[in-house]
């Protein structure tokens, strides 16, 4: 494990570490939100954030006579372009375009500003309870905080090795960039599709449809560089777990359904995606819930075992001057706290003591999340979101609004919470002062909040007609989405046939949560992830399929070039990822300003 340092000596809260990390967190933003719209998942801009702004101040030093651009500086700029990035866990790709599609309210900009750096800021202000308590008593590991620390380490202790993996990130965005403009303005880059078809069963022939062909359920392969950049950044595991969740959704489920009346078909040379993810995204969701509230319940298990059977491992106290003080936590708590409840029945309607809960659920549910974040790196979002969303549906049940928004506050103050203490063990093992860490996540949660609600009203400024669509499949809406429909109306609102789907769906699910708790680490890699299974059921094929490729290219790195793929595979990725997404902006941008 890395061991600490203590350079407290040196600036941190300067104004071009805050204005850097706006920045770049302007900048990465947008690539959480596309992406999460995409595929429901982001990624930890932390490690890229600190290589850009180093190669930056590297450049810029000798042109304008700038001092150099010291470690500790850009740990506060990767705290905040972190923070910025991190945004989308307040509910910008799941809750709130849930609710639009189930009651048709859309929000103005100013409203999703406020209402988004609300839920943000009360995660913040979390940690900075939790701090002392899991990272100086029980040292739990943040491994992305660990990872961060080092590559900071790195980067200082060898500067050309950082500029070299900033070209190839900066090259591998471009590439993607250019080959996503290309295809949005000049010509289609075609799919490349198979003459593959087979026999339509009986129940479809009578219907007059005689062929089903690998077009029609989403076999084909897609020229997404972002699907194959998220792929090398999962790994080989989720890769072929998508893969077989693909394989089974639109390979065997979905013509089952479609023989027996409970999926319809579509034209001819079309995708079936649409009318076939109306019954797919049941079984996909089930899986994903019951997997994430099952690895939630064991690592919980696990994390209180082990803190009772190590009790206290303390002995180890910080100086004044390096804790953040209690009167700061006192105010902002309670800030926070008449902050979520005015803007929860401002906004929403919802009742000064139903909001009152909401929060005091995310402080409790924040730190369980905060704590498997800890131990495992994952932070369980959707499942605090879920346990919420069933909580209001006793307290609150039939409305949607409730049910929807007091989760979104709870998942929302738990990823941001996550995400600043991963941040905070950084810090702690560079020597960096928690305090000013704080001040510059609160100016990331601002720039992530009027950034990413902006991306997120350009790109879809029609939720009800552009997503969960093969465009725009959106996975983490649906789930949500599905979730508050089956609170709301019950199980007799639910698609033919889809009722022993979600069942048998949601015991694979726990099984394979607990055949990876049980197992021996070693084992953990022949274990397929349920969670990759159940998005393939929610996501066009062809998407499964790129992020496949792109982890087995990455695991042949791995494997025959391990030297290379360790310093700049990453790097090479999250530029892949980096160049659609924002080319995808822009291209949006263009066509706004266009019809204008």
């Amino acid at each position: 494990m890395a061991q600490e340092t203590h350079t407290v000596a040196a600036p941190q809260l300067t104004v071009r570490a805050i204005v850097t990390g706006m920045v770049l967190g302007a900048l990465l933003t947008p690539c959480n939100v596309y992406s999460g719209l995409k595929i429901g998942w982001s990624f930890n801009m932390s490690i890229a954030a600190a290589l850009l702004s180093f190669a930056f101040w590297k450049a810029a030093s000798p042109l304008f006579g700038a001092r150099p651009w010291n470690l500790l500086e850009n740990n506060l700029n990767q705290t905040a372009a972190s923070a910025s990035a991190s945004i989308i866990s307040a509910g910008l790709v799941a809750p709130i375009p849930a609710l639009t599609l189930l009651t048709g309210r859309q929000f103005t900009f100013g409203v999703l500003v406020v209402w988004v750096f609300v839920v943000s800021f009360l995660g913040v202000i979390v940690a900075l309870g939790l701090r002392r308590q899991m990272l100086v008593r029980e040292k739990l590991p943040f491994p992305a905080g660990i990872a961060t620390a080092e590559t900071l380490r790195e980067i200082y202790a060898r500067g050309s090795e950082a500029l070299r993996r900033v070209q190839v990130l900066l090259s591998a965005g471009v590439v993607a960039a250019a080959l996503k403009l290309f295809s949005e303005f000049i010509s289609t880059i075609p799919q490349l599709k198979t003459a593959f078809a087979f026999a339509a069963p009986a129940g479809l022939k009578a219907k007059g449809i005689t062929t089903i062909s690998a077009t029609n359920l989403g076999w084909v392969l897609d020229p997404s560089l972002l699907m194959v950049g998220f792929g090398a950044i999962i790994g080989i595991r989720a890769g072929v777990s998508l893969l077989l969740g693909a394989v089974i959704a639109w390979g065997v489920l979905g013509p089952y359904a479609l023989d027996h009346g409970w999926a319809e078909a579509g034209a001819s040379g079309a995708y079936w995606f649409g009318p076939m993810v109306k019954w797919l995204l049941w079984p996909g969701v089930a899986m994903m819930v019951m997997a994430s509230l099952t690895a939630f319940v064991l690592a919980l298990y696990l994390a209180v075992k082990t803190r009772h059977l190590s009790a206290e491992t303390d002995g180890e106290t910080e100086s004044p001057a390096v804790q953040v003080p209690v009167r700061w936590f006192a105010i902002g708590l309670a800030l926070a706290t008449v902050m979520a409840i005015i803007a929860q029945a401002a906004i929403f309607g919802i009742g000064w003591f139903t909001g009152l809960l909401a929060v005091a659920f995310s402080f409790v549910l924040a730190i369980v999340a905060a704590r498997v974040s800890g131990e495992t790196g994952i932070t369980p979002i959707g499942a605090m979101g879920k346990i919420t969303q069933l909580s209001f549906a006793a307290i609150s049940p039939g409305n949607v609004t409730t049910n929807l928004m007091s989760a979104n506050v709870t998942g929302g103050a738990a990823g941001q919470c996550a995400d600043m203490m991963h941040d905070f063990k950084t810090g702690k093992l560079i020597g960096a002062a928690p305090r000013l860490q704080a001040v510059a996540q609160v100016f990331g949660v601002l720039t992530g909040s009027l950034v990413g609600v902006g991306a997120y009203l350009l790109l879809i400024p029609h939720p009800q007609t552009m997503l969960i669509t093969p465009e725009w499949p959106a996975p983490a809406v649906a789930t949500w989405k599905a979730v508050a429909e089956v609170l709301r109306g019950g199980f007799g609102d639910l698609p033919p046939g889809a009722g022993p789907a979600i069942l048998v769906a949601a015991v694979v699910g726990m099984g394979l949560a607990y055949a990876n708790h049980r197992l021996p680490p070693r084992w953990h890699h022949f274990v397929p992830s349920p969670s990759a299974m159940g998005l393939a059921f929610v996501i066009p094929a062809w998407n499964s399929v790129s992020m496949f490729v792109g982890a087995l290219i990455a695991w042949l790195l791995l494997r025959f070039r391990e030297d290379w793929a360790d310093r700049f595979l990453i790097a090479g990725a999250a530029g892949l990822v980096a160049g659609v997404s924002l080319a995808g902006v822009a291209a949006a941008m263009s066509r706004l300003f266009g019809a204008h």
